[in-house]
């Protein structure tokens, strides 16, 4: 798969000598849906103004689809579509204007074609002539993606499309977002809504204190930093962990009822075996037990829970 956004040592530092970014290596595949997470002040913002020529960098390069995007700005503009996570202003203009409005910001000519083409996909094809004011919230937030490709991007950015609506227009955003990485556009997409990139990305990149500390295949990482935790459901509760079990370091839960045990998915043994024979040794009788695969959460919380 072809690289379509090549990241080159860029770095970022404000005047009074904070650094926002150490330089950055990173590319982003034609094709692909690329999550970047990040905890408030991880430099997200920063890194994605930057690629789309909002933000001067400090140092280092960034290519779009062969394009410099400091020396060929309207060239690479032109191949990016933003979706900001507020819609400002228009509120008295109709949907086809505001979107046909944005095409021509790019100095592309009129298509009324496309822009149907685009409500359409998203499905706002009735909404078409109504004031963006009497939109609701889910609907505004399709009108902000239709805006955004209303000049045909081979890239798109999304900043955190979903936040603050239900479940149930989240699952749909999430299908319209599949449906443009069908389509052929590429997807980097921003999130603070950990299962958002465990249900819908092939690559993620963790950015902490201005560092990209891991970039994966989400299978990958799931395989490889994932950890399973086997839960050991009590016949009888105890008040704390037998002294004989201590080299476990199980965990109490459930008032008593139930021991956690955590163990390394890629270890050479997982210590199994030796712990239930300790347990029957112990006294203690089981009722039931089961596993259950780490979240990518779980993944994210140990990545960006100490210092670089």
């Amino acid at each position: 798969m072809s690289t379509i956004v090549s990241i080159r040592q860029i770095s970022k530092t404000y005047e009074g000598g904070v650094q926002a970014l150490h330089p950055i290596d990173l590319g982003i595949r034609a094709g692909e849906i690329f999550a970047l997470l990040g905890p408030n002040g991880a430099g997200k913002t920063t890194l994605i103004s930057i690629i789309c020529g909002l933000a001067n960098a400090s140092g280092g390069r960034v290519v779009v689809d062969g394009l410099d995007t400091v020396k060929d700005y309207r060239q690479t503009r032109a191949r990016i579509g933003l979706v900001p996570q507020e819609l400002t202003g228009e509120a008295f203009e109709t949907v086809f204007n505001a979107v046909s409005f944005t095409r021509g910001l790019f100095g592309k000519p009129r298509d009324p074609a496309h822009v149907e083409k685009v409500l359409r996909q998203l499905s706002l094809w009735d909404k078409k002539d109504s004031k963006i004011i009497t939109l609701s919230g889910g609907m505004k937030r399709r009108l902000l993606i239709a805006k955004a490709l209303s000049h045909e991007p081979r890239i798109l950015f999304l900043d955190e499309p979903t936040a603050g609506v239900d479940v149930a227009l989240r699952q749909d955003m999430w299908n319209i977002v599949r449906d443009l990485r069908d389509s052929g556009v590429t997807i980097i997409l921003t999130t603070h809504y950990i299962e958002e990139a465990e249900e819908m990305a092939d690559r993620i990149g963790v950015i902490r204190k201005g560092r990209l500390v891991l970039v994966e295949d989400k299978a990958t990482l799931m395989q490889k930093l994932g950890k399973k935790r086997l839960t050991l459901l009590l016949d009888t509760p105890v008040t704390a962990v037998p002294d004989a079990l201590a080299s476990y370091h199980l965990e109490l839960s459930d008032c008593g009822g139930e021991l956690l045990y955590t163990y390394d998915t890629q270890a050479k043994s997982t210590g199994i075996t030796a712990l239930l024979n300790d347990v029957r040794e112990a006294g203690l009788k089981l009722r039931d037990l089961y596993t259950a695969q780490s979240s990518l959460e779980d993944i994210f919380v140990d990545l960006v829970k100490e210092a670089p």
